[in-house]
Protein backbone atom coordinates (compact mmCIF):
# COMPACT_ATOMS: atom_id res chain seq x y z
CA UNK A 1 0.00 0.00 0.00
CA UNK A 2 1.32 3.32 -1.28
CA UNK A 3 1.31 5.63 1.85
CA UNK A 4 0.69 8.88 0.38
CA UNK A 5 -1.11 12.35 1.97
CA UNK A 6 -4.32 11.60 0.49
CA UNK A 7 -4.66 8.67 2.42
CA UNK A 8 -3.09 10.14 5.63
CA UNK A 9 -5.50 12.92 5.48
CA UNK A 10 -8.17 10.76 5.11
CA UNK A 11 -7.33 8.52 7.89
CA UNK A 12 -6.79 11.84 9.91
CA UNK A 13 -10.53 12.64 9.19
CA UNK A 14 -11.50 9.24 9.98
CA UNK A 15 -13.90 9.47 13.25
CA UNK A 16 -16.19 6.33 13.09
CA UNK A 17 -15.69 3.85 16.18
CA UNK A 18 -13.40 0.76 14.51
CA UNK A 19 -15.03 -2.37 14.30
CA UNK A 20 -12.72 -5.52 12.74
CA UNK A 21 -14.40 -9.04 12.05
CA UNK A 22 -12.87 -11.66 14.41
CA UNK A 23 -10.35 -14.36 12.71
CA UNK A 24 -8.49 -16.16 14.71
CA UNK A 25 -5.25 -17.74 12.80
CA UNK A 26 -2.64 -19.92 13.46
CA UNK A 27 0.79 -21.19 11.90
CA UNK A 28 4.01 -19.07 11.79
CA UNK A 29 7.13 -19.40 9.54
CA UNK A 30 9.91 -17.64 10.87
CA UNK A 31 11.88 -15.28 8.35
CA UNK A 32 13.24 -12.07 8.59
CA UNK A 33 11.34 -8.85 8.74
CA UNK A 34 14.23 -6.61 8.58
CA UNK A 35 13.92 -2.84 8.02
CA UNK A 36 16.24 -1.02 5.68
CA UNK A 37 17.29 0.98 9.01
CA UNK A 38 18.48 -1.60 11.64
CA UNK A 39 17.31 -0.12 14.75
CA UNK A 40 13.56 -0.98 13.39
CA UNK A 41 14.68 -4.89 13.60
CA UNK A 42 11.83 -7.05 13.95
CA UNK A 43 12.83 -10.70 13.66
CA UNK A 44 10.28 -12.32 12.63
CA UNK A 45 7.31 -14.21 10.08
CA UNK A 46 6.27 -14.61 6.74
CA UNK A 47 3.25 -12.83 6.78
CA UNK A 48 -0.06 -14.61 5.70
CA UNK A 49 -2.50 -13.57 3.03
CA UNK A 50 -5.85 -12.70 2.85
CA UNK A 51 -8.88 -11.91 1.93
CA UNK A 52 -8.94 -8.19 0.26
CA UNK A 53 -11.86 -7.75 2.00
CA UNK A 54 -9.76 -7.68 5.11
CA UNK A 55 -7.78 -4.62 4.29
CA UNK A 56 -7.30 -2.37 7.17
CA UNK A 57 -7.34 0.90 5.91
CA UNK A 58 -10.32 3.49 7.05
CA UNK A 59 -13.69 3.01 5.50
CA UNK A 60 -17.31 3.98 5.78
CA UNK A 61 -18.95 2.97 9.40
CA UNK A 62 -21.76 1.12 6.91
CA UNK A 63 -18.34 -0.99 5.08
CA UNK A 64 -16.79 -1.42 8.69
CA UNK A 65 -20.59 -2.90 9.61
CA UNK A 66 -20.40 -5.48 6.60
CA UNK A 67 -17.17 -6.93 8.02
CA UNK A 68 -18.35 -8.07 11.33
CA UNK A 69 -18.26 -11.55 12.32
CA UNK A 70 -18.11 -11.61 15.67
CA UNK A 71 -17.21 -8.83 18.44
CA UNK A 72 -14.97 -9.46 21.50
CA UNK A 73 -14.96 -7.20 24.41
CA UNK A 74 -11.28 -7.27 26.07
CA UNK A 75 -12.37 -8.61 29.53
CA UNK A 76 -11.13 -6.59 32.57
CA UNK A 77 -8.44 -7.82 34.79
CA UNK A 78 -6.18 -6.55 37.78
CA UNK A 79 -2.44 -7.29 37.42
CA UNK A 80 -1.44 -8.32 40.28
CA UNK A 81 0.94 -5.59 42.41
CA UNK A 82 4.56 -4.88 41.96
CA UNK A 83 5.78 -7.03 44.72
CA UNK A 84 9.52 -6.17 44.64
CA UNK A 85 11.08 -4.68 48.04
CA UNK A 86 12.95 -1.60 46.17
CA UNK A 87 10.96 1.22 45.26
CA UNK A 88 11.18 4.56 45.19
CA UNK A 89 8.20 7.02 47.26
CA UNK A 90 5.41 7.52 44.90
CA UNK A 91 5.39 11.42 43.31
CA UNK A 92 1.79 13.14 44.10
CA UNK A 93 -0.43 11.40 41.22
CA UNK A 94 -2.28 14.35 38.68
CA UNK A 95 -5.60 13.95 36.78
CA UNK A 96 -3.92 14.94 33.63
CA UNK A 97 -0.76 12.78 33.84
CA UNK A 98 -2.19 9.87 35.47
CA UNK A 99 -6.06 8.93 34.72
CA UNK A 100 -7.14 10.58 31.54
CA UNK A 101 -6.45 8.50 28.32
CA UNK A 102 -8.17 10.50 25.54
CA UNK A 103 -10.00 7.58 24.31
CA UNK A 104 -14.00 7.59 25.22
CA UNK A 105 -15.09 7.03 28.16
CA UNK A 106 -16.30 3.74 27.46
CA UNK A 107 -13.82 2.94 24.82
CA UNK A 108 -12.88 -0.59 24.37
CA UNK A 109 -10.68 -2.67 21.95
CA UNK A 110 -13.04 -5.57 20.00
CA UNK A 111 -10.66 -7.42 18.25
CA UNK A 112 -10.52 -9.89 14.80
CA UNK A 113 -9.31 -10.19 11.88
CA UNK A 114 -5.17 -8.64 11.49
CA UNK A 115 -4.16 -7.46 8.15
CA UNK A 116 -1.84 -9.63 6.35
CA UNK A 117 1.30 -7.61 7.43
CA UNK A 118 0.82 -9.37 10.69
CA UNK A 119 2.28 -13.06 10.77
CA UNK A 120 0.30 -15.73 11.84
CA UNK A 121 0.95 -17.68 14.94
CA UNK A 122 2.08 -21.42 15.91
CA UNK A 123 -1.52 -23.51 17.21
CA UNK A 124 -2.78 -23.18 19.08
CA UNK A 125 -2.21 -19.59 19.54
CA UNK A 126 -3.90 -17.13 17.94
CA UNK A 127 -3.39 -13.49 17.20
CA UNK A 128 -6.39 -10.89 16.65
CA UNK A 129 -6.38 -7.23 16.08
CA UNK A 130 -8.40 -3.67 16.78
CA UNK A 131 -8.46 -0.02 16.17
CA UNK A 132 -8.46 2.27 19.14
CA UNK A 133 -9.74 5.56 18.62
CA UNK A 134 -8.00 8.31 19.85
CA UNK A 135 -7.05 12.44 19.29
CA UNK A 136 -4.81 13.38 17.02
CA UNK A 137 -3.81 16.44 19.34
CA UNK A 138 -3.65 15.17 23.12
CA UNK A 139 -4.11 18.58 24.79
CA UNK A 140 -7.61 18.62 23.12
CA UNK A 141 -9.14 15.20 23.88
CA UNK A 142 -12.44 16.61 23.23
CA UNK A 143 -12.86 17.94 19.82
CA UNK A 144 -10.84 17.98 16.51
CA UNK A 145 -9.40 15.10 14.71
CA UNK A 146 -9.06 11.56 15.68
CA UNK A 147 -7.05 9.11 14.38
CA UNK A 148 -6.86 5.11 15.19
CA UNK A 149 -4.06 3.14 17.06
CA UNK A 150 -3.85 -0.33 15.04
CA UNK A 151 -3.58 -2.95 17.82
CA UNK A 152 -2.51 -7.06 18.33
CA UNK A 153 -3.00 -9.34 20.48
CA UNK A 154 -1.34 -12.82 21.10
CA UNK A 155 -3.38 -13.87 24.50
CA UNK A 156 -1.48 -15.69 27.39
CA UNK A 157 -1.44 -19.33 26.63
CA UNK A 158 -1.41 -20.74 30.34
CA UNK A 159 -4.18 -20.98 32.61
CA UNK A 160 -6.18 -18.04 34.06
CA UNK A 161 -4.60 -18.65 37.56
CA UNK A 162 -1.35 -18.00 35.29
CA UNK A 163 -2.27 -15.27 33.68
CA UNK A 164 -0.97 -12.12 35.12
CA UNK A 165 -1.77 -9.46 32.40
CA UNK A 166 -0.45 -7.48 29.70
CA UNK A 167 2.74 -7.06 28.36
CA UNK A 168 2.80 -4.44 25.79
CA UNK A 169 5.72 -4.72 23.29
CA UNK A 170 7.74 -2.44 21.08
CA UNK A 171 10.54 -3.38 18.64
CA UNK A 172 12.39 0.21 17.83
CA UNK A 173 12.35 3.24 15.38
CA UNK A 174 10.98 5.27 15.95
CA UNK A 175 9.09 4.60 12.84
CA UNK A 176 8.85 0.72 13.21
CA UNK A 177 5.76 -0.97 13.15
CA UNK A 178 4.66 -2.80 16.11
CA UNK A 179 1.34 -4.68 14.78
CA UNK A 180 3.35 -7.82 13.90
CA UNK A 181 5.93 -7.78 16.87
CA UNK A 182 3.42 -9.45 19.10
CA UNK A 183 3.76 -12.49 17.10
CA UNK A 184 7.57 -12.47 16.07
CA UNK A 185 8.95 -11.36 19.35
CA UNK A 186 6.52 -13.49 21.44
CA UNK A 187 7.64 -16.06 19.57
CA UNK A 188 11.09 -15.93 21.19
CA UNK A 189 10.04 -15.23 24.71
CA UNK A 190 10.22 -18.05 27.24
CA UNK A 191 7.79 -20.33 27.25
CA UNK A 192 6.96 -18.87 31.49
CA UNK A 193 6.72 -15.17 30.04
CA UNK A 194 4.10 -16.35 27.22
CA UNK A 195 2.11 -18.12 29.38
CA UNK A 196 2.08 -15.36 31.81
CA UNK A 197 1.27 -12.27 29.33
CA UNK A 198 -1.17 -11.63 26.84
CA UNK A 199 1.60 -10.17 24.66
CA UNK A 200 0.18 -6.68 22.78
CA UNK A 201 1.41 -5.12 19.80
CA UNK A 202 0.48 -1.52 18.24
CA UNK A 203 1.83 0.77 15.54
CA UNK A 204 2.48 3.69 17.26
CA UNK A 205 1.15 7.08 15.21
CA UNK A 206 2.36 7.50 12.02
CA UNK A 207 3.55 4.08 11.83
CA UNK A 208 2.24 1.31 9.83
CA UNK A 209 -1.35 1.11 10.31
CA UNK A 210 -1.75 3.74 12.51
CA UNK A 211 -2.38 7.03 10.47
CA UNK A 212 1.28 6.14 8.62
CA UNK A 213 3.34 9.55 8.11
CA UNK A 214 3.96 10.74 4.55
CA UNK A 215 7.24 12.99 3.57
CA UNK A 216 6.74 12.60 0.16
CA UNK A 217 10.23 13.47 -1.79
CA UNK A 218 11.90 13.73 1.82
CA UNK A 219 14.37 16.39 0.60
CA UNK A 220 15.72 13.66 -2.15
CA UNK A 221 16.55 10.38 0.70
CA UNK A 222 15.25 7.79 -1.90
CA UNK A 223 17.04 9.06 -4.62
CA UNK A 224 18.60 6.29 -6.50
CA UNK A 225 21.64 6.50 -6.37
CA UNK A 226 21.60 8.60 -3.55
CA UNK A 227 23.91 11.46 -2.69
CA UNK A 228 26.88 11.20 -0.61
CA UNK A 229 25.59 11.08 3.27
CA UNK A 230 29.41 12.48 3.64
CA UNK A 231 29.44 15.95 2.31
CA UNK A 232 33.76 17.10 2.09
CA UNK A 233 34.01 20.57 1.55
CA UNK A 234 31.82 23.59 2.12
CA UNK A 235 29.93 23.42 -1.42
CA UNK A 236 28.98 19.83 -0.63
CA UNK A 237 27.81 20.92 3.12
CA UNK A 238 25.76 23.51 1.39
CA UNK A 239 23.83 20.77 -0.45
CA UNK A 240 23.85 18.60 2.33
CA UNK A 241 22.17 21.32 4.42
CA UNK A 242 19.65 22.48 1.77
CA UNK A 243 18.77 18.48 1.11
CA UNK A 244 18.00 19.22 4.92
CA UNK A 245 15.66 22.02 4.45
CA UNK A 246 13.95 20.41 1.48
CA UNK A 247 13.15 17.39 4.35
CA UNK A 248 11.50 19.33 6.81
CA UNK A 249 9.64 21.52 3.72
CA UNK A 250 8.31 18.08 2.55
CA UNK A 251 7.50 16.49 5.83
CA UNK A 252 5.61 19.65 6.51
CA UNK A 253 3.85 19.68 3.42
CA UNK A 254 2.83 15.18 3.61
CA UNK A 255 2.37 15.57 7.24
CA UNK A 256 0.30 18.59 7.77
CA UNK A 257 -1.42 19.58 10.74
CA UNK A 258 -0.07 16.01 12.37
CA UNK A 259 2.96 17.35 12.37
CA UNK A 260 3.59 18.51 16.04
CA UNK A 261 1.35 15.59 16.87
CA UNK A 262 3.78 12.46 16.24
CA UNK A 263 5.47 12.12 19.20
CA UNK A 264 7.02 10.04 21.77
CA UNK A 265 5.03 12.15 24.49
CA UNK A 266 1.92 12.08 22.67
CA UNK A 267 2.34 7.83 21.36
CA UNK A 268 2.43 7.02 25.57
CA UNK A 269 -1.09 8.91 26.43
CA UNK A 270 -2.11 6.10 23.44
CA UNK A 271 -0.14 2.99 25.09
CA UNK A 272 -2.07 4.14 27.94
CA UNK A 273 -5.37 4.75 26.40
CA UNK A 274 -4.73 1.14 25.43
CA UNK A 275 -3.96 -0.32 28.75
CA UNK A 276 -6.95 1.30 29.64
CA UNK A 277 -9.33 0.29 26.59
CA UNK A 278 -8.30 -3.23 27.45
CA UNK A 279 -9.23 -2.56 31.45
CA UNK A 280 -6.08 -2.73 33.19
CA UNK A 281 -4.91 -1.09 35.86
CA UNK A 282 -1.36 -1.87 34.74
CA UNK A 283 0.94 -2.80 32.07
CA UNK A 284 4.19 -4.39 31.89
CA UNK A 285 6.11 -3.59 28.81
CA UNK A 286 9.12 -4.63 26.97
CA UNK A 287 10.93 -2.22 24.52
CA UNK A 288 13.77 -2.57 22.28
CA UNK A 289 15.89 0.22 21.30
CA UNK A 290 13.71 3.04 20.61
CA UNK A 291 11.35 1.02 22.24
CA UNK A 292 13.32 1.61 25.36
CA UNK A 293 13.04 5.55 25.32
CA UNK A 294 9.45 4.72 24.67
CA UNK A 295 9.23 2.63 28.08
CA UNK A 296 10.82 5.17 29.83
CA UNK A 297 9.00 8.29 28.78
CA UNK A 298 5.77 6.31 29.55
CA UNK A 299 7.22 5.80 33.36
CA UNK A 300 7.81 9.22 33.44
CA UNK A 301 3.91 10.24 32.38
CA UNK A 302 2.38 7.10 34.18
CA UNK A 303 4.91 5.88 36.68
CA UNK A 304 1.87 4.26 38.42
CA UNK A 305 0.38 2.58 35.64
CA UNK A 306 4.01 0.61 35.63
CA UNK A 307 3.73 -2.88 36.55
CA UNK A 308 7.07 -4.72 35.34
CA UNK A 309 9.13 -2.64 32.83
CA UNK A 310 12.54 -4.30 30.44
CA UNK A 311 14.26 -1.64 28.33
CA UNK A 312 16.33 -3.53 26.16
CA UNK A 313 19.32 -2.14 24.15
CA UNK A 314 18.31 1.07 25.58
CA UNK A 315 18.71 4.84 24.05
CA UNK A 316 20.24 6.61 26.41
CA UNK A 317 18.32 10.15 27.66
CA UNK A 318 20.25 12.36 25.87
CA UNK A 319 18.48 14.79 22.49
CA UNK A 320 18.45 12.99 19.57
CA UNK A 321 21.06 14.65 17.49
CA UNK A 322 23.31 13.96 20.11
CA UNK A 323 22.39 10.38 20.04
CA UNK A 324 23.09 10.24 16.66
CA UNK A 325 26.70 11.36 16.99
CA UNK A 326 27.61 9.15 19.94
CA UNK A 327 25.81 6.60 17.92
CA UNK A 328 28.32 7.36 14.67
CA UNK A 329 31.12 7.19 17.18
CA UNK A 330 29.97 3.78 18.37
CA UNK A 331 29.93 3.03 14.88
CA UNK A 332 33.29 3.66 13.70
CA UNK A 333 34.95 1.58 16.76
CA UNK A 334 32.55 -1.55 15.99
CA UNK A 335 34.10 -1.26 11.97
CA UNK A 336 37.60 -1.09 13.47
CA UNK A 337 36.09 -4.72 15.04
CA UNK A 338 34.96 -5.96 12.20
CA UNK A 339 38.57 -5.02 10.04
CA UNK A 340 40.10 -6.76 12.58
CA UNK A 341 38.12 -9.60 12.47
CA UNK A 342 37.77 -10.06 8.71
CA UNK A 343 41.59 -9.81 8.42
CA UNK A 344 42.01 -12.62 11.34
CA UNK A 345 39.91 -14.92 8.85
CA UNK A 346 42.00 -14.00 6.03
CA UNK A 347 41.73 -17.10 4.34
CA UNK A 348 38.08 -16.76 4.30
CA UNK A 349 37.92 -13.59 2.93
CA UNK A 350 40.54 -12.86 1.01
CA UNK A 351 40.73 -9.16 2.22
CA UNK A 352 43.91 -8.69 3.49
CA UNK A 353 45.95 -10.06 6.93
CA UNK A 354 45.67 -7.20 9.06
CA UNK A 355 42.97 -4.24 9.53
CA UNK A 356 44.96 -2.07 7.41
CA UNK A 357 44.39 -4.35 4.44
CA UNK A 358 40.63 -4.81 5.41
CA UNK A 359 40.54 -0.83 5.70
CA UNK A 360 41.68 -0.48 2.35
CA UNK A 361 39.45 -2.96 0.74
CA UNK A 362 36.90 -1.05 2.09
CA UNK A 363 38.07 2.33 1.31
CA UNK A 364 38.34 0.85 -2.56
CA UNK A 365 34.59 -0.18 -2.86
CA UNK A 366 33.28 2.69 -1.40
CA UNK A 367 35.13 5.22 -3.66
CA UNK A 368 34.20 2.99 -6.51
CA UNK A 369 30.52 3.51 -5.73
CA UNK A 370 30.97 7.08 -5.45
CA UNK A 371 32.73 7.72 -8.82
CA UNK A 372 30.84 4.73 -10.50
CA UNK A 373 27.30 3.74 -9.10
CA UNK A 374 26.14 0.21 -10.14
CA UNK A 375 22.19 0.18 -11.19
CA UNK A 376 21.74 2.59 -8.39
CA UNK A 377 23.87 1.14 -6.26
CA UNK A 378 26.38 4.13 -4.44
CA UNK A 379 27.74 5.48 -1.86
CA UNK A 380 24.50 6.17 0.44
CA UNK A 381 23.44 2.84 -0.32
CA UNK A 382 26.51 1.46 0.55
CA UNK A 383 26.62 3.25 3.89
CA UNK A 384 23.07 1.76 4.62
CA UNK A 385 24.49 -1.95 4.35
CA UNK A 386 27.47 -1.05 6.77
CA UNK A 387 25.16 0.18 9.40
CA UNK A 388 22.39 -2.73 9.18
CA UNK A 389 25.46 -4.74 9.36
CA UNK A 390 28.04 -3.72 11.93
CA UNK A 391 24.53 -3.81 14.02
CA UNK A 392 24.34 -7.85 14.35
CA UNK A 393 27.43 -10.39 13.63
CA UNK A 394 26.03 -12.81 12.08
CA UNK A 395 25.80 -10.09 9.19
CA UNK A 396 29.45 -9.32 9.22
CA UNK A 397 30.30 -12.53 7.09
CA UNK A 398 27.65 -11.51 4.16
CA UNK A 399 29.36 -8.11 4.87
CA UNK A 400 32.71 -9.20 3.87
CA UNK A 401 31.79 -11.19 1.07
CA UNK A 402 30.27 -8.48 -0.47
CA UNK A 403 33.54 -6.62 -0.19
CA UNK A 404 35.46 -8.77 -2.31
CA UNK A 405 32.67 -9.91 -4.70
CA UNK A 406 32.82 -5.99 -5.82
CA UNK A 407 36.75 -5.91 -5.99
CA UNK A 408 36.21 -8.83 -7.46
CA UNK A 409 33.76 -8.08 -10.43
CA UNK A 410 32.46 -4.82 -9.64
CA UNK A 411 29.11 -6.60 -8.65
CA UNK A 412 27.05 -5.74 -5.60
CA UNK A 413 24.26 -8.22 -5.56
CA UNK A 414 25.81 -9.15 -2.56
CA UNK A 415 25.82 -5.46 -0.75
CA UNK A 416 22.26 -5.06 -1.46
CA UNK A 417 19.36 -5.53 1.33
CA UNK A 418 16.76 -8.15 -0.44
CA UNK A 419 13.84 -5.21 -0.04
CA UNK A 420 14.71 -2.13 -1.47
CA UNK A 421 15.05 1.18 0.73
CA UNK A 422 12.23 2.97 -1.23
CA UNK A 423 9.78 0.50 -0.54
CA UNK A 424 6.29 1.92 1.34
CA UNK A 425 7.41 0.54 4.59
CA UNK A 426 10.84 2.22 4.37
CA UNK A 427 9.48 5.85 3.59
CA UNK A 428 6.85 5.45 6.33
CA UNK A 429 9.56 4.73 8.71
CA UNK A 430 11.53 7.33 7.66
CA UNK A 431 8.95 10.20 7.88
CA UNK A 432 7.70 9.16 11.19
CA UNK A 433 11.19 8.46 12.46
CA UNK A 434 12.17 12.15 11.31
CA UNK A 435 8.52 13.34 12.75
CA UNK A 436 8.81 12.14 15.93
CA UNK A 437 12.73 13.00 16.97
CA UNK A 438 11.82 16.60 15.71
CA UNK A 439 8.98 17.00 17.84
CA UNK A 440 10.43 15.49 21.02
CA UNK A 441 12.44 18.33 21.75
CA UNK A 442 14.76 21.19 20.42
CA UNK A 443 16.64 20.24 17.33
CA UNK A 444 20.02 20.90 16.56
CA UNK A 445 21.42 24.21 14.37
CA UNK A 446 22.73 23.78 11.29
CA UNK A 447 26.34 25.49 12.50
CA UNK A 448 25.99 22.41 15.27
CA UNK A 449 25.22 19.60 12.47
CA UNK A 450 28.47 21.41 10.38
CA UNK A 451 30.26 21.91 13.74
CA UNK A 452 29.67 18.08 14.36
CA UNK A 453 30.30 16.73 11.17
CA UNK A 454 33.90 18.33 10.91
CA UNK A 455 34.86 16.82 14.89
CA UNK A 456 33.61 13.04 13.36
CA UNK A 457 36.03 13.47 10.15
CA UNK A 458 38.35 14.20 12.33
CA UNK A 459 38.49 11.26 14.07
CA UNK A 460 37.86 9.58 10.55
CA UNK A 461 37.63 10.77 7.32
CA UNK A 462 35.15 8.33 5.96
CA UNK A 463 32.40 7.84 9.18
CA UNK A 464 29.33 6.14 8.75
CA UNK A 465 26.62 8.81 9.29
CA UNK A 466 23.55 7.10 8.08
CA UNK A 467 22.04 7.42 11.43
CA UNK A 468 22.21 11.10 11.61
CA UNK A 469 18.37 11.34 11.01
CA UNK A 470 18.00 14.65 13.86
CA UNK A 471 20.08 16.90 11.68
CA UNK A 472 16.67 17.61 9.49
CA UNK A 473 15.59 19.00 12.98
CA UNK A 474 17.68 22.02 12.02
CA UNK A 475 15.08 23.20 9.55
CA UNK A 476 11.85 21.41 11.27
CA UNK A 477 8.84 23.71 11.05
CA UNK A 478 7.54 22.79 14.32
CA UNK A 479 10.22 23.46 17.36
CA UNK A 480 9.17 22.48 20.78
CA UNK A 481 11.07 24.17 23.48
CA UNK A 482 11.19 21.39 26.08
CA UNK A 483 12.60 17.96 26.10
CA UNK A 484 10.59 14.45 26.59
CA UNK A 485 10.97 13.69 29.98
CA UNK A 486 12.14 10.17 31.12
CA UNK A 487 11.88 7.74 33.93
CA UNK A 488 10.71 8.79 37.62
CA UNK A 489 11.83 8.01 41.18
CA UNK A 490 8.17 6.83 41.11
CA UNK A 491 7.92 4.13 38.94
CA UNK A 492 8.68 0.67 40.08
CA UNK A 493 12.01 -0.91 39.46
CA UNK A 494 13.12 -1.18 35.69
CA UNK A 495 15.39 -3.57 34.20
CA UNK A 496 17.43 -2.54 31.54
CA UNK A 497 19.56 -4.96 29.43
CA UNK A 498 22.40 -4.21 26.96
CA UNK A 499 25.23 -5.57 24.72
CA UNK A 500 28.90 -4.72 26.12
CA UNK A 501 29.75 -3.53 22.47
CA UNK A 502 26.38 -2.18 20.77
CA UNK A 503 27.10 -0.18 18.28
CA UNK A 504 23.14 1.08 17.77
CA UNK A 505 22.50 1.74 21.28
CA UNK A 506 25.82 2.08 23.23
CA UNK A 507 25.37 0.93 26.55
CA UNK A 508 26.55 4.20 28.40
CA UNK A 509 22.95 5.31 27.47
CA UNK A 510 21.75 2.13 29.69
CA UNK A 511 24.20 3.15 32.82
CA UNK A 512 22.75 6.90 32.56
CA UNK A 513 18.91 6.32 31.67
CA UNK A 514 19.15 3.61 35.31
CA UNK A 515 20.01 7.09 37.25
CA UNK A 516 16.60 8.33 36.29
CA UNK A 517 15.02 5.05 37.74
CA UNK A 518 15.81 4.20 41.19
CA UNK A 519 16.01 0.75 42.21
CA UNK A 520 16.75 -0.10 38.61
CA UNK A 521 18.95 -3.08 37.84
CA UNK A 522 20.90 -3.52 34.31
CA UNK A 523 22.10 -6.63 32.85
CA UNK A 524 25.21 -6.64 30.81
CA UNK A 525 26.00 -9.08 28.05
CA UNK A 526 29.66 -9.09 27.71
CA UNK A 527 31.65 -9.72 24.69
CA UNK A 528 28.85 -9.08 22.53
CA UNK A 529 28.39 -7.15 19.76
CA UNK A 530 25.01 -7.38 18.88
CA UNK A 531 22.04 -4.71 19.05
CA UNK A 532 18.93 -6.61 20.93
CA UNK A 533 19.71 -8.85 23.90
CA UNK A 534 16.45 -10.72 25.63
CA UNK A 535 14.87 -13.25 23.86
CA UNK A 536 16.95 -12.48 20.83
CA UNK A 537 20.78 -13.21 20.96
CA UNK A 538 20.08 -16.97 23.21
CA UNK A 539 21.90 -16.04 25.82
CA UNK A 540 20.28 -18.32 28.82
CA UNK A 541 21.59 -16.14 31.80
CA UNK A 542 19.83 -13.02 29.97
CA UNK A 543 16.64 -15.01 29.58
CA UNK A 544 16.44 -16.63 32.90
CA UNK A 545 16.66 -13.30 35.04
CA UNK A 546 14.63 -11.00 32.39
CA UNK A 547 12.05 -13.61 32.71
CA UNK A 548 12.18 -14.21 37.00
CA UNK A 549 12.11 -10.60 36.87
CA UNK A 550 8.37 -10.25 34.58
CA UNK A 551 7.09 -13.68 35.97
CA UNK A 552 8.08 -13.37 40.00
CA UNK A 553 9.04 -9.56 39.91
CA UNK A 554 12.40 -10.31 41.03
CA UNK A 555 14.84 -7.97 40.78
CA UNK A 556 18.06 -8.72 41.52
CA UNK A 557 20.11 -7.41 44.14
CA UNK A 558 22.96 -5.82 42.20
CA UNK A 559 23.37 -5.58 38.36
CA UNK A 560 23.66 -8.87 36.61
CA UNK A 561 26.77 -9.61 34.03
CA UNK A 562 26.24 -12.39 31.32
CA UNK A 563 29.00 -14.17 29.15
CA UNK A 564 28.23 -13.36 25.81
CA UNK A 565 29.27 -15.63 23.06
CA UNK A 566 32.53 -13.10 21.48
CA UNK A 567 32.86 -12.68 18.06
CA UNK A 568 31.46 -15.35 15.59
CA UNK A 569 33.51 -18.01 13.51
CA UNK A 570 32.24 -17.58 9.42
Amino acid sequence: MCHNSPLFSAWLNSSATPVVAFGPRTGLTERDLIDNRFHCHLAGATPRRHPASWNVTPVTPAARSRRVLCALTATAATLATFSTPTRAAPAPRTESAETHTGAHPSASLRFGACPESVPTPPAPDRVECGTLDVPLDRDEPGGGKRIGIAVSRVPASGTPGERRGILLVNPGGPGGSGLPYAVTKRAKLPESVRRAYDVIGFDPRGTGHSAPADCGATGGLFDSPGADPVPVGKAAEKTYLASLDRMADDCAAGVADALPHLSTAATVRDMDAVRAALGESRTSFLGVSYGSYLGAAYAARFPHRVDRMVLDSVVGPWDWHDFDVRQSRELLRQREVFFAWAARHENRFGLGGDAAAVRSAYERTRRGLAARPQDGFGPAEFDRAVYRALGRTERWAPLADGVRAYLRDGGVAGLRPAEPFGNPGSRTFEAANRSVKCADGPGPTPSRVIADLHRIRREDPQPVLTGWEAAACAYWHHRPHRRTPLGSPAAPPVLLVASEHDPVTPIEGARQLRHRLPGSRLITLREDYSHGVFASRGNPCVDRATAAYLIGGTVPRTDVHCTGPGLPTP
